[in-house]
This record gives C-alpha cells, structure tokens and sequence, in this order.
C-alpha cells in the first residue's frame, strides 16, 4: 500500500517528534509537527479551577485548525509525516476532564472530527511504563527550561493505559504498533530502516513489531 500520509502516535516521552523528523528525513517528505504552545497550561499545572477545560478546548481548536488548513492546502498531495494523530485529543480529554466538562467537549469534538480526514497509516510508539517514567525524568531539565513542568509519575501511568487501551481498540486506520522499550532514542540508521521495511510492507489490519 502507498501512505502518503503517517501519523507517529504516543504518549509523552516516546520520541514521536524525533521519529517524525527522521522518518520525514529518510522519505523526503514534508513534516506536520503538533502544535503544543497553550496559554491555559500554567494554570492547569497550577490547579486553577477550569483550567483543564480550557486548556483541552485549545488543544482541540489548534488541532482542528492546523489539519484543515492542511487539507484546503493539498498538503496530503505529497508525502507527510505528523507527530500526532488528531483523535489523540479524546486521550487527554478523558483524563482530565470530570463529567460534566466531558459530555461538552465530546458535542464538541464530533462536530469537528468530520471535517478532519484520517492518516493512511498510524505508527504507535509504544514502551512499558517503567521504562517511559525513566525517559521522561531524563527529558526534567528540558522541561524546566522551557518553563514547563515535567508530568509525574502517575501521570504518565494513567497516560499509557489509556493510550494502549486506546489504541488496541483502533481500527480506523491500518496500524503499526511499535514496541521501543530497547530502541535508541535517536532512531538509528540501521533501526530506522528496518522500520521501513515495516511500513512498507504494511497492508489493512494492525502489526505488531518490535524492532531489531
């Protein structure tokens, strides 16, 4: 099958944007990074009342509005590879949503999923949660110098099981499910190969690969 366009999927810490460069790099093709600036992540951090509600509205908003500028654009005309998959955002919203904000939100994101059309391929990065705790507490440094606060531990738990849930219930795409615990972070030549081979020799359906 011909992708032209691969979403890279995962939670926080598995390489997804390192992977999408390198992918992009290898195939020549053009890349769609998420857009992860958003003025209400202070205050959920901070614990404000409503913060998550709105800090996931404008997460849900500047998806919507990247990916449908990047289909009135043709951009899908040529090949592309995204770090993020846009039905990523329910992940999110079903964590740090309650009830009552969750019934809005989900009105919400069926009206604006029809306008978004899916990837051909869905690549998700996945590692135990174990080893995805440790790689983020190396990432603490980064986070604090961009201002950010590095997600804890249970955080990052919950994260992964919704993710695998997530995705082992995932059929609208063909899916490549990618097991990284002993991949080097920076996607090495002879790694990154072997995963193309993957890619393309993927039919319909899900694969299950785990790198050499």
């Amino acid at each position: 099958m011909e992708f032209r366009h691969i979403a890279i999927e995962g939670p926080i810490g598995v390489g997804k944007s390192t992977l999408t460069r390198r992918l992009a790099s290898q195939l020549e093709a053009r890349v769609v990074l998420d857009e992860t600036e958003n003025p209400f992540l202070a205050d959920l951090a901070a614990g404000r009342a409503g913060a998550a509600f709105q800090a996931q509205l404008f997460s849900l908003l500047s998806r919507h509005r990247q990916q449908t500028e990047l289909q009135q654009s043709n951009l899908f005309d040529t090949q592309t590879i995204s770090d993020y998959l846009f039905a990523k955002d329910k992940i999110y919203a079903y964590l740090n949503l309650d009830d009552n904000e969750l019934f809005i939100y989900q009105r919400l994101y069926d009206l604006l999923e029809t306008d978004v059309t899916a990837p051909d391929l869905v690549v998700y990065v996945q590692m135990p949660t174990d080893t995805l705790q440790r790689r983020v507490r190396l990432r603490e440094r980064e986070y604090r110098e961009n201002g950010e606060a590095p997600p804890d531990a249970e955080y990052l738990r919950e994260l992964n099981e919704a993710y695998t849930h997530f995705f082992f219930h995932y059929t609208a795409t063909p899916l490549l499910v990618v097991e990284t615990s002993h991949v080097d972070p920076e996607w090495g030549d002879e790694t990154l190969d072997d995963l193309l081979k993957q890619i393309q020799t993927m039919g319909q359906g899900t694969r299950y690969y785990v790198p050499r």
